[in-house]
């Protein structure tokens, strides 16, 4: 098995170290940048003899190497600065994300595609146009770091362990993301019983805003644990095939009333990538919500047509 990691950022670089260090693949990390790639590769290979990891670890400027990858992973962009909205980005990642596209569409035509750089649904878009590859081959790492930070947030207020939460987050990976509070629990027990709703939709909007916190605190800069390690989650799911029910940015069908636009709906993901879409009963609020933030989504992906 073998995982191409487009863009050698912070991200990039994070989401080669956990792939590395689970032992899931070799691993090959491409940027423009000439001396970055291969020295963040050399530093992590190394670091396997002491971590008793095998996989080969290598860097390159060169999309030929990215040849026989399985999976992979795009992370190349610009990231967020204070004050920057991931809508911001549109038209600047749309010109990278099409040109790193094209290469993986030439040199890694069978791959599974994950979809990091935002706006990330838009950008998800952009790929699957300009490599032509089916949808269940290009996915975007959205919901998954979405769902990831709520169940923190829960768990933080409750004092309880963030693996005890169980809960969804579908929607675009931006400000109209849709927690789903009738499907969040903590031990199986509704959060609604344990947390007054102040404080739930408190929670919920700290959720909706996790990455611009972030970006704010850093000051130069975004995310880059969360997102690495949620990548490598989706990554070990198809690497493994381990058939896992994911929430994920697909390109909808008519799923949930919605089409023609990439949007993180509750995906089965396995070898083929995205093997089906899991119904879930949705509140009337929640439906209509989910919808609406489709249909954002699709209004930036009408700019990039």
């Amino acid at each position: 098995m073998k995982v191409a990691v487009i863009g050698a950022g912070n991200v990039g670089a994070t989401v080669a170290q956990k792939v590395a260090e689970a032992d899931l693949a070799d691993v090959v990390m491409l940027d423009v940048v000439e001396g970055v790639p291969e020295g963040k590769a050399l530093d992590l290979a190394q670091s396997g003899s002491v971590l008793d990891f095998s996989v080969r670890v290598t860097g390159t400027n060169d999309p030929a190497d990215i040849a026989g990858a399985s999976v992979v992973v795009v992370t190349a962009g610009l990231a967020r600065k204070p004050g920057m909205s991931r809508d911001d980005l549109l038209m600047a990642n749309r010109k990278i994300v099409a040109s790193v596209s094209a290469q993986i569409g030439q040199h890694a035509p069978d791959a599974v595609l994950i979809m990091v750089t935002n706006p990330l649904d838009v950008m998800a878009y952009v790929a699957m146009k300009e490599t032509g590859f089916p949808r269940e081959r290009v996915l975007g790492m959205a919901g998954v770091l979405d769902c990831a930070r709520f169940r923190l947030f829960i768990a933080w207020e409750l004092d309880v362990k963030p693996t005890d939460v169980t809960a969804m987050v579908l929607g675009g990976h931006g400000d109209t993301m849709v927690p789903l509070l009738s499907h969040t629990t903590v031990g199986g027990v509704p959060v609604s019983d344990l947390i007054d709703a102040d404080r739930l939709e408190a929670i919920v909007q700290r959720t909706r805003t996790g990455g611009a916190e972030i970006v704010k605190l850093l000051g130069t800069g975004s995310a880059y644990y969360a997102p690495g390690a949620s990548a490598c989650l989706m990554v070990e799911a198809v690497v493994k095939d381990l058939k896992r029910v994911l929430p994920v940015s697909v390109w909808a069908e008519g799923e949930y009333g919605i089409r023609d636009t990439f949007v993180g709906l509750p995906a089965v993901i396995g070898a083929n990538g995205l093997e089906g879409v899991i119904t879930m009963s949705l509140s009337d609020a929640e439906t209509a919500a989910l919808r609406e933030s489709a249909r954002a989504v699709r209004e930036q992906i009408d700019k990039v047509r």
